[in-house]
């Protein structure tokens, strides 16, 4: 889907909240189906493996039922093992400990500018660890953060992960457009520098092929920023969902499941 880049964001409105509310009729829908055993289980395919990194303030448990469907699909799908994601905040990382392939510019007075991309060093770890003991490169499926964390270990782990996908990814401007931002900025972070750092980092494109899943309806992350202007292998698909319901809505699940299998297809 074509947009203009350069248009004006801003974080989503305080009022589009109440349509956030869906969400719970995905987790119902989502337990109904499970009731009824109307998720189908597949033969077990060629062994891939996904790892899923769940959002700002989730840990593995949100991710779970999307986990189980894709083990009825027959991947071997586990979370990120990195505990509450609280976007790096409880790690304490500075500038100076971020790995080279960050090349950020210096900051006086940091306030935390670092914690993000700290955390997905730590990621990078995990996931690099994960790929050697399983033998093979992974899809990483990430969520809101998870997602922006997903594409950053993608970026530096060209040979161990393969494909990704995003459901609602602050892409652009980090915490900037999204309703977190108040969380940030009264932690001092200068969220402006954030934003010029991470248009810095797409300098260095992704290579992998990337499925961006937005929602313009979505509540939390403004739905433009959640869009991918640099990489050269992605595709962007819009759904009518709740950002916080992301991870349990079904026609989500089908776009995931489409999206594997279609990877599946064009390196056979």
């Amino acid at each position: 889907m074509a947009t203009n880049q350069h248009q004006p964001l801003a974080p989503p409105s305080p009022l589009s909240i109440i349509g956030e509310g869906r969400t719970m009729l995905d987790i119902s829908a989502m337990a109904v189906a499970s009731a009824r055993n109307l998720i189908t289980r597949s033969a077990p395919n060629n062994g891939r493996s996904v790892i899923m990194l769940p959002g700002f303030y989730s840990d593995d448990r949100y991710m779970k039922p999307l986990g189980a469907y894709l083990k009825k699909l027959g991947y071997h799908a586990e979370g990120w093992g990195l505990g509450l994601n609280l976007a790096g905040v409880n790690l304490g990382g500075t500038i100076d400990q971020l790995k080279e392939t960050w090349d950020v510019e210096p900051l006086k007075n940091e306030s935390g500018e670092a914690s993000v991309p700290y955390l997905c060093d730590r990621a990078t770890e995990r996931i690099r660890d994960r790929s050697d003991e399983l033998e093979s490169p992974v899809t990483l499926i990430g969520w809101s953060l998870g997602g922006y964390i997903a594409r950053e270990v993608a970026r530096d782990l060209p040979d161990r992960v393969e494909q990704v996908i995003t459901m609602g990814a602050p892409i652009i401007g980090g915490p900037k457009y999204t309703s977190a931002a108040p969380f940030f900025k009264k932690r001092g972070m200068n969220l402006d520098y954030i934003e010029s750092e991470i248009e810095r980092r797409e300098r260095r494109p992704i290579q992998q092929p990337i499925t961006a899943i937005f929602s313009k309806s979505d509540a939390i992350v403004t739905w433009q920023a959640a869009m991918d202007y640099h990489s050269p292998n992605v595709e962007h698909i819009e759904v009518n969902a709740a950002h916080l319901g992301m991870g349990f809505n079904q026609k989500i699940w089908k776009i995931i499941k489409k999206s594997l299998a279609s990877f599946e297809t064009v390196v056979a």
